[in-house]
């Protein structure tokens, strides 16, 4: 079961593509935005991220930290970084393989990939948006800048 606009977020702890430690509770006092995505360098979700890294400023102007979460392994989302020129942190949900999208509930347990699942999260760590999309719906963005806005506000 997903989470819902003011639930507590579940708190993670995950390497990024460089094995860098991210953790939820050190980002405390800003707004996270959490965006699952099944797999690097498929179609789609290269395309979303892609529209992220291009749109990041309406994030990052607001004082969001944009967190790209998927079950890859860090050295495939290395690569993705690298190859898609992504400048934000892509976090591996790898091992033990999908808990945090589990936690969030955003995994396919049948498929063993994280699903098209954003979260924003507020300065306080609960949810201020929750979004989870079906298999193969690519997402519209514009809630998510709604939501930004309306932290803002």
């Amino acid at each position: 079961m997903s989470l819902s606009v003011g639930d507590v977020a579940p708190e993670f702890s995950l390497p990024d593509q460089d094995k860098q430690v991210v953790s939820l509770t050190e980002l405390r006092g800003a707004p996270v935005l959490l965006v699952f995505y099944p797999f690097a360098f498929s179609g789609k979700c290269t395309g979303e991220l892609c529209q992220l890294r291009d749109e990041l400023a309406v994030y990052t102007d607001a004082g969001v930290r944009v967190l790209a979460i998927s079950t890859d392994p860090v050295f495939s989302l290395k690569a993705f970084r690298d190859a898609e020129s992504l400048t934000f942190p892509l976090l591996s949900d790898f091992w033990p393989h999908g808990t945090v999208a589990q936690a969030y509930g955003a995994f396919n347990e049948k498929a063993g990939m994280a699903v098209r699942a954003t979260f924003l999260v507020d300065a306080e760590g609960k949810v201020a948006f929750a979004e989870v999309n079906s298999p193969g719906d690519v997402r519209e963005q514009s809630g998510w800048k709604s939501a930004v806005a309306g932290l803002a506000a």
